[in-house]
C-alpha cells in the first residue's frame, strides 16, 4: 500500500527531526526541575530560557513577554478569561464569529461570568465588519480577541487595522495567530497586539505545548494556580523538553517562512486548479480574498463532509472537515455559517491543508481520489433519499 498522502497540515504537523534531536538531551539527561536551585536544575532553566529566548526573537518579542502554555487552547483561555476576570466582574469580551471553538468558549465562560458576550460578524468574503468591532469597542470590553488566519478557510483577517482600532480605545487585544506564524511575517514589537497565541505541533513540535505573548502581564488574572513559575501568570513546572522543541521549530519556520510559503502555495494553487477542472461545480471558500498559502477549504454540493472525508481515508488522502455530526446529524461549519454560506453548500465542506513534509505526488492523489470520493459521496446521500 502507499502511504496516506497526508494533507491535515493545519490539525497537525509531523514533529520535525531538528526538533526531535534538540528534546532528547531534555528527555534523556537534562532531568532537573527548572525551578531548582541545583546543578540539574539550572541545566534546566538554562534550557527553558533560551527556548524562550528563541520564541521571542521569532516573534520580534521580548523574552520576558513569552509564557509556555499547554498549547493552543490554553492559550485562548488565559487571553479571553483572563484578561475579563483581571477588568472586573461584570467585564466583557468581544470576539468574531469565526474564531476557533476555544475563544468562542472562552467567551461564554465571560458570560457566565457575569460579563457580556459581543460577537463581530464577518462578511462573506471572511472580512471582519469593522462598524461593528467600532461599536462593540464603545461598549468598553476588557479584550477584543480576532484570529490571524481562519484555521478552516486559511483566510487572512486584517490584523493591523483591528490592532489600531483596539489601540485607539484602549482595549487589548488578542489574536490567535496559530496558523498564521508559519508563513505570515509578524512584528509583536510592531503591530499593536497585546496578546498573541501559538501551537507548536502545527509548526513541527510535538503536541502539548504552546505559548501566549503578553504585552502586559498584569492585564490578565492567572487560569491555573498554586505555583509562582512565569510570574504565577501560568504556574506548574514548566514543559522544558517542550518549551526548547517550541523554540526551535519557531526559529526554523522563521528562517523557511519567505520560501516555504512561496513552495506551499504553488501546490496548493495546483490543487485548487485540478479540482476545479474535474469537479466543477466545486466552490473554493475565500478564493477571492487574502489567503494563508497552506490552506485550501472547498465545498461541493449535494455531498456530506463525513461521507467524503471516508471516501478520502479509503483511498489513501487524509484532510479535515468543517462540520461536526452529532448523533449522525450533520451541522455546517460555524464559520461558514457566520460567512453566509447556504447550508446545502456548507454541508459538503472539505479543508485541504499543506506543509513542509506536502509533494507534488501529494497534490496529485488528492486530485485524483477526490473526484471519486464525491461520486461516492453522492452515491451514498442519493441512496439514503430513495
Amino acid at each position: 500500500m502507499q502511504p496516506t498522502a497526508y494533507l491535515d497540515h493545519a490539525a497537525s504537523a509531523p514533529v520535525r527531526p531538528e526538533v526531535r534531536d534538540a528534546m532528547l538531551p531534555l528527555l534523556e539527561g537534562t532531568y532537573g526541575n527548572p525551578s531548582s536551585a541545583h546543578a540539574p536544575g539550572r541545566a534546566a532553566r538554562t534550557a527553558l530560557e533560551r527556548a524562550r529566548r528563541e520564541v521571542a526573537a521569532a516573534l520580534d518579542a521580548d523574552p520576558a513577554q513569552v509564557f509556555f502554555t499547554s498549547g493552543g487552547t490554553e492559550a485562548d483561555n488565559l487571553a479571553v478569561i483572563g484578561a475579563a476576570r483581571a477588568a472586573g466582574r461584570a467585564a466583557g469580551a468581544a470576539v468574531s464569529t469565526v474564531e476557533h471553538k476555544a475563544v468562542l468558549a472562552s467567551a461564554h465562560v465571560v458570560a457566565g461570568d457575569g460579563g457580556r458576550e459581543l460577537l463581530l460578524p464577518v462578511d462573506g468574503s471572511g472580512a471582519l465588519d469593522l462598524s461593528a468591532l467600532d461599536a462593540a469597542l464603545a461598549a468598553r470590553p476588557a479584550v477584543v480577541s480576532v484570529m490571524w488566519v481562519n484555521n478552516e478557510t486559511g483566510i487572512v483577517l486584517d490584523i493591523p487595522r483591528v490592532a489600531a482600532r483596539c489601540r485607539g480605545a484602549d482595549v487589548p487585544l488578542h489574536s490567535d495567530a496559530v496558523q498564521a506564524v508559519r508563513y505570515l511575517p509578524m512584528s509583536f514589537r510592531t503591530v499593536p497586539v497585546d496578546l498573541l497565541t501559538i501551537s507548536g505541533h502545527k509548526l513541527g513540535a510535538p503536541k502539548g505545548i504552546g505559548a501566549l505573548v503578553v504585552r502586559d502581564r498584569h492585564r490578565l488574572a492567572p487560569q491555573v494556580h498554586g505555583g509562582a513559575q512565569q510570574h504565577a501568570l501560568r504556574p506548574g513546572t514548566e514543559n522544558v523538553a517542550g518549551a526548547v522543541a517550541l523554540g526551535v521549530a519557531m526559529r526554523l519556520a522563521v528562517a523557511e517562512r519567505e520560501a516555504e510559503g512561496r513552495r506551499v502555495m504553488t501546490l496548493r494553487d495546483e490543487l485548487e486548479q485540478r479540482l476545479r477542472a474535474a469537479v466543477p461545480e466545486l466552490r473554493i471558500v475565500g478564493a477571492d480574498a487574502p489567503r494563508a498559502p497552506h490552506v485550501s477549504a472547498v465545498v461541493v454540493p449535494g455531498t456530506e463532509t463525513s461521507t467524503l472525508l471516508m471516501h478520502l481515508d479509503r483511498l489513501g488522502v487524509a484532510a479535515s472537515g468543517g462540520s461536526a455530526c452529532t448523533t449522525g446529524s450533520p451541522e455546517p461549519s460555524h464559520v461558514l455559517q457566520a460567512m453566509g454560506l447556504p447550508r446545502e453548500l456548507a454541508l459538503g465542506f472539505v479543508r485541504f491543508s499543506l506543509g513542509r513534509e506536502s509533494t507534488a505526488d501529494d497534490v496529485a492523489r488528492a486530485a485524483t481520489a477526490f473526484p471519486q470520493a464525491v461520486e461516492r459521496a453522492r452515491r451514498a446521500e442519493g441512496a439514503l433519499h430513495e
